[in-house]
This record gives structure tokens, C-alpha cells and sequence, in this order.
């Protein structure tokens, strides 16, 4: 009789392991085309100047001449036949990388993501030819060209690959795409029941997966996310101004996070389901931390959510996820931020947005720009460095806190201290990566979780 193999601890279900091969591989093709591309080397420096940001977080896609011997060295480093863009596209399973495409054209060319290929042109003053009408779901420009050296720009709507013309769409898609991203922009968060607010959106989304296809859908659903966030953050918009000065929006996006109440976790993962996320790791920093978190990854567009709940040790243990969690007779950071402001997926929108920067420089250049101060960094690795920027204070409303005060989870002071002065609300949070190491500080964000509890700033 086979013995059943031995239950894996949540804990230790990914183990992201830093990836040194990879990047080496990533980086010299990328070297070689900055040595070789003068516009290259120029929007590194811009990149770099004016937004904080490594040309290398940007790349999206590599073209290369193949020979054995590179071939071979992929291999060696861990990428391997991306299923979901076609076999001639490599990926790499184990790491943040962009993906290789070894083709016969002769040269090398480098494809950077941005938001919006037409943005990024008129910032540029550049009058190129464009591969896909606009509204289709791949669109891409050549914007720079020396020798055999190529630089271009790529703006993706749910769709993997490289030719453009995989990602074209009728007219009455697109139509009915920008359709329903006003649907999502415009749609209602603030509910007497949460319950409805859930209902409401979860329509939306399953009228819009009918009509466009659900990996269209999630892309045009966070774009209205932090879209919202936006409004709501300074820090983000000064940072936003700044990579638009180049005309590349958030394509640096690393991962969006949501808090959820105990109440509302199940619908908030029923949600990112429908939109085709996959649960990743779970997290749990100890029995004092007080808080959880399910990781989740959409393997077509990239976005990941990293979902924030109210949580005790012995709960990690179970799916928590897809089982309901009773109430608790005290909040914890992440409950008495949603009591305040309301949950992320509602009312108050992302408690942060990641991106991927060059730690040191966008730290420096924010406050010295804009006035705009980071915290201490709660992970300071070289291969993770992590830091939020001071977090934006939100008026709370007479009948949260209210509610909060007669349920016992606030006391008089603390409601007299939240009513004149607000509590914190959200952040930027700025992040380097370094050998591709895809995961995170388990010890660190339960740090920043405790830093940022509303009840030690008010």
C-alpha cells in the first residue's frame, strides 16, 4: 500500500528561492542592447533621472538571434516553453523575469512595458508606425533602432505573446470593452451591507467576462483599481506625475494590495477567482502579529493581490481563504482599518500599490521633489528592500466610528483622537527586487503591519 505523502505547512507550500543565473542571463542581453542603442541608453537615463526607476524593471520581452550555446544558458538558468504565449516564447516558473523569444531575425531587440503606446509616443514626439489598432489587446512601436539593435514599447490588455496581430479584437469588443471599464470605474462602493456591495461589483464582472473574456476584464478592472487609489494618495500621484513625464503609467506594478474584514475575506478571494487569480503562499508572522495574508497571482496579465486579513495562528492551518472566519471580540490592524475607512474592495480602495523602483533613488528624489517621506524600510535584503512612503491620513466618518465605539473596539479618546484628526489611510510603497526573487518578508511586513496600526498614530 503507498504511503500518502506527508502534509505540506502552508507555510512552506512556495519557497521562492533568489534566482542569480537568471538574472545574469537578463542582464547582459539587456547591456548589450544599451551599448549598442543611443535611444536605449537615453530612456535608461530619463528612467533613472526622472522617475527612480532601472530600465531593467521595465523589460517586458527580449528577441534574440538564437544559438546553442545561449540557448543552453537559458536553459541552464531555469526558463523553460511558456505555455500560455506560445512554445517559442521561454518564461521563468521560479522568478520575476521578462520573457526570452528567440527568433531567426538577426539582431536583439527589447521590448519595455508601459501603459499606453500612443502616451508614450506623444509624450516622445515620435511619429512611428504602430503594430494593433488602438483598443486591441497587444499594440507595440519601435521607438529606437542602431545596427542590429532595436528598442520597443509594448502595451498589453490581458494577452501574452509577442505579434500584435494575436491581440487585435472587433470593433464591437473594443466597444463594449470601454464600456464596461466605465462600468468599473464608476461603480458604487459605499453600501448600508457590504454584502451588496460584493453583488454588485461580482454582476459587473461576470457581464463583462461574457461580453470580453475574463483576462481582458481583469486588466481593465485594476486599471480602474488604482485608478481610484490614485485619487486617494498623494504620494501616488506625485510618482505617477513623474513616470508620466515619460509617458509609462504604473506598468512598474509589482502587486496591489486590499485589506479585507473577517466578514468579507471568503468574498473578496471569490471575487479575484472569478477574474482567474490563483491562490499563492499564505502568511502568518506568529502568534503576536495578529494578521494574515493569502498572495494571489493571475498568470495571464501578471497582476498579483496580496490580501490582508484579521488572523490567528492556529486559522492558517485552515483554507482561510475559501472558509468563512467568525468575528473577533478585539481589531486588529487590518480590522480596525477597515472599520474606519472600509474595506479595500469597497469603500476605501487599496491600502497600497507596489511598484518596482531603484530603492535608494526614488527615496531621495521624493522627498527632495516633492516633500514626499518614506518610512524606515522594513526590508532591507539585496535582493528585497521594501519601504512605504508616510501614509495619507483620511477624515473617518461620525458613523464608523460610532459603530466601532459602541461595538467595543475603539474607546472615547480613540474616537475623540480618529474624529479631529483622521487616521492613516494608505500608501506608495516603493520596492527593488534583485535576482528575481519573487516572494516576500514574512518578519518585515508583519513589522510594517504593526507600524502602520491606526490606533499608534492617533
Amino acid at each position: 500500500m503507498p504511503t500518502a505523502a506527508p502534509e505540506i505547512s502552508p507555510l512552506d507550500a512556495f519557497q521562492w528561492q533568489r534566482q542569480p543565473k537568471a538574472e545574469a542571463l537578463v542582464k547582459e542581453l539587456v547591456t548589450q542592447l544599451l551599448s549598442g542603442c543611443a535611444t536605449a541608453r537615453g530612456v535608461a537615463e530619463a528612467m533613472m533621472k526622472q522617475s527612480g526607476t532601472r530600465f531593467y524593471d521595465w523589460v517586458d520581452t527580449i528577441a534574440f538571434e538564437p544559438t546553442t550555446a545561449l540557448l543552453q544558458e537559458a536553459a541552464d538558468a531555469g526558463f523553460v516553453a511558456d505555455p500560455l504565449s506560445g512554445r517559442e516564447h521561454l518564461w521563468h516558473p521560479g522568478g520575476i523575469f521578462p520573457r526570452l523569444l528567440p527568433t531567426h531575425a538577426e539582431g536583439l531587440a527589447v521590448a519595455i512595458k508601459i501603459d499606453s503606446v500612443s502616451d508614450y509616443l506623444a509624450t516622445h514626439s515620435l511619429s512611428v508606425p504602430v503594430e494593433g489598432r488602438p483598443g486591441a489587446r497587444i499594440r507595440r512601436a519601435c521607438v529606437g533602432r542602431e545596427g542590429d539593435r532595436r528598442l520597443w514599447v509594448i502595451e498589453r490588455h490581458g494577452k501574452r505573446g509577442w505579434d500584435a496581430a494575436a491581440g487585435e479584437i472587433s470593433d464591437t469588443v473594443a466597444r463594449l470593452a470601454a464600456e464596461h471599464y466605465e462600468h468599473l470605474r464608476l461603480r458604487r462602493r459605499d453600501f448600508e451591507s457590504d454584502s451588496e456591495g460584493f453583488d454588485l461589483a461580482t454582476v459587473l464582472i461576470e457581464h463583462a467576462i461574457t461580453d470580453i473574456g475574463r483576462d481582458l476584464t481583469c486588466d481593465l478592472f485594476f486599471a480602474a483599481e488604482r485608478d481610484f487609489w490614485l485619487r486617494r494618495n498623494h504620494a501616488a500621484r506625485v510618482q505617477y506625475a513623474r513616470q508620466q513625464t515619460l509617458g509609462l503609467g504604473w506598468a512598474n506594478h509589482d502587486h496591489h494590495t486590499y485589506r479585507a474584514s473577517r466578514a468579507n475575506f471568503t468574498r473578496l478571494v471569490a471575487v479575484w477567482e472569478l477574474l482567474g487569480f490563483e491562490c499563492r503562499e499564505r502568511y502568518h508572522a506568529g502568534a503576536q502579529a495578529g494578521w494574515g495574508a493569502q498572495v494571489m497571482e493571475h498568470a495571464v496579465t501578471g497582476i498579483t493581490t496580496f490580501n490582508d486579513v484579521d488572523l490567528s495562528p492556529e486559522e492558517l492551518f485552515q483554507d482561510f481563504a475559501h472558509e468563512e472566519i467568525p468575528p473577533q471580540s478585539r481589531l486588529g490592524t487590518v480590522g480596525l482599518w477597515c472599520g474606519l475607512h472600509g474595506d479595500s474592495f469597497l469603500q476605501a480602495g487599496m491600502h497600497h500599490l507596489e511598484c518596482q523602483f531603484d530603492f535608494e533613488s526614488l527615496r531621495t528624489q521624493l522627498e527632495a521633489d516633492a516633500g514626499v517621506k518614506t518610512m524606515k524600510p522594513f526590508t532591507d535584503f539585496s535582493y528585497l528592500r521594501q519601504a512605504f512612503t508616510e501614509g495619507e491620513r483620511w477624515p473617518v466618518s461620525g458613523k464608523r466610528l460610532t459603530k466601532l465605539e459602541a461595538a467595543g473596539f475603539i474607546s472615547a479618546e480613540e474616537r475623540k483622537q480618529f474624529a479631529e484628526h483622521g487616521a492613516l489611510g494608505s500608501h506608495l510603497e516603493n520596492l527593488e527586487r534583485n535576482e528575481g526573487f519573487k516572494g516576500f518578508n514574512q518578519k518585515g511586513v508583519s513589522e510594517i503591519i504593526a507600524a502602520t496600526d491606526a490606533r499608534k498614530h492617533s
